[in-house]
């Protein structure tokens, strides 16, 4: 009877003991992962930002519209109607009063021009907003291309 007695002992305390291995195990494990899908987001974040900054456009404001005050902030480029994307809203800021009629020129990455738009942009020292350049429908504005702003 001791023999059963000592047996069910022993095989308790190993159930237990392999119970709180496990649990151990396990939590050991939720960690690991926890800190694996913390880096592979921090990862897929990074090749996000260096994806967007490679395919992001170039907005270059000629020397006399700097000289004038003029700074340019976010830009969207979208499509007006057609697939092709021929809509560009940028964001200005005036250091100075301004009111002129400006143009911009879109080029492609082999620096080719591709299109024109015109624009009225005006505003008092201190005002900021969105305007919109619309290019001809035939235009389309892609990955990495240029757009002057004269």
């Amino acid at each position: 009877m001791k023999i059963h007695q000592l047996t069910t002992l022993i095989l308790l305390l190993s159930f237990f003991s392999c119970d709180r291995i496990a649990n151990k195990t396990k939590e050991g494990i939720n960690r690991g992962g926890e800190v694996v899908g913390e880096s592979a987001t921090e990862f897929f974040e990074g090749v996000s930002e260096g994806v967007d900054k490679t395919l992001e456009c170039k907005i270059i404001l000629s020397n006399d519209l700097q000289k004038n005050g003029i700074k340019t902030g976010a830009y969207v480029i979208d499509s007006q109607s057609s697939s092709n994307k021929n809509k560009l809203t940028l964001y200005i800021m005036f250091d100075t009063d301004f009111n002129k009629e400006v143009i911009a020129k879109a080029y492609n990455k082999s620096e080719l021009e591709i299109g024109r738009a015109k624009t009225t942009i005006q505003g008092q020292e201190g005002d900021a907003g969105y305007y919109t350049f619309l290019f001809n429908k035939q235009t389309d504005i892609g990955f990495r291309n240029t757009i002057i702003i004269e």
